[in-house]
């Protein structure tokens, strides 16, 4: 009975894949296409019907079948790579496998690959919209600093030109507009990912947030207090310039005071912006204040926390800008922070 249960599944099991992969592997030869990509289907259609007997006699009736099954050989998914990636330099020009392996590579953190092989789309078919934004996002993964700008924001834009209504080309740039203080910006160009989404999803939910928190910073503030629980962390900072460096201020400068992971990215994890001809100046950093919503000041324990007067106006430090540090506290303070700005960058 079992020896009969076996063969007649086998046999099933196989049919099933002649009717389905043969037709679609002529094809695929026809078009080019590398054996590595069916070998990943292979597997994986192998993979569930044994993964499926494997749960049954788990959890199942063993006793009808009275046996254990041989274990599934593994899959080599590493040669199927490497057959996609000698398929690829016999046909460069292969967009389809290109982006096979961007997707590949993507989800094997290791994110300069997937650039690579986003960049070699996007040569081949400049206009095309997801190689745009898998070049953006991939390329804010490689960044020691994680922001997206340059060339990834020129991406972004072109995307939304062709598909305006593309989700992860709204968030990548509305992530971009903030972390370049155009807080406004980010905020419009969220609302208009807003109706794309589903009502009351997770997504849905950090967007409104993300949307909140770029209106209160365009505005120019933080929450009131009586928000304080909502914000999670908060750390107030009193900013002070040292009389030495007084006569380097110059106009138009800007002051940024922020929190950043003491082991982590260099990204803020909260930052304030104001102009410098404001100091001495309190802020008070504070989770609506996080550049992205997964890195904020409730997500770790310490941060160092620091401030900056930039000559450029802009949030990355340039040769001249005025500097100075507090060092690493805990993020659960509540007594003020105190910095004096005494460094020359």
């Amino acid at each position: 009975m079992k020896l009969a249960f076996y063969l007649a599944a086998a046999a099933m099991v196989a049919v099933a894949l002649a009717l389905l992969l043969v037709p679609l592997l002529r094809a695929g030869r026809r078009d080019g296409r590398p054996r590595g990509v069916f070998l990943l289907a292979l597997g994986i259609a192998l993979l569930l019907p044994i993964g499926a007997g494997a749960l049954y006699l788990h959890v199942g009736t063993p006793v009808a079948l009275d046996g254990v099954p041989a274990a599934p050989r593994p899959m080599d998914f590493q040669q199927a790579m490497s057959e996609l990636r000698a398929h690829l330099r016999q046909q460069p020009d292969d967009a389809k496998g290109w982006a096979l392996l961007a997707d590949a590579t993507a989800a094997l953190k290791q994110p300069e690959q997937a650039r690579d092989a986003w960049d070699h789309v996007l040569k081949i078919e400049p206009d095309n919209v997801a190689a745009m934004v898998g070049w953006a996002e991939t390329d804010s993964m490689v960044r020691s600093d994680h922001l997206i700008q340059g060339r990834a924001t020129d991406l972004l834009h072109r995307a939304l030109e062709l598909q305006p209504d593309s989700q992860r080309a709204l968030w990548l740039l509305g992530i971009s507009q903030f972390q370049q203080t155009q807080y406004t910006d980010a905020a419009a160009t969220w609302r208009r990912l807003q109706p794309l989404l589903e009502p009351g999803s997770n997504v849905a939910k950090v967007v409104a947030e993300q949307i909140a928190n770029a209106d209160a910073r365009a505005g120019g503030g933080a929450a009131e207090p009586a928000s304080a629980a909502r914000q999670g962390a908060a750390l107030k900072v009193e900013v002070n310039l040292a009389p030495s460096l007084r006569d380097k201020l110059r106009p138009g400068d800007q002051l940024y005071v922020y929190a950043r992971a003491v082991n982590g990215p260099p990204m803020p994890l909260a930052v304030a912006k104001l102009a410098a001809d404001a100091l001495p100046a309190t802020v008070t950093l504070t989770d609506v204040m996080a550049m992205t919503p997964a890195l904020k000041l409730s997500s770790v324990t310490r941060v160092e926390v620091a401030a900056r007067i930039s000559h450029s106006g802009q949030p990355i430090a340039q040769p001249g800008d005025l500097e100075g540090s507090a060092g690493i506290v805990d993020t659960n303070r509540t007594t003020p922070i105190a910095i004096t700005i005494d460094k020359v960058h």
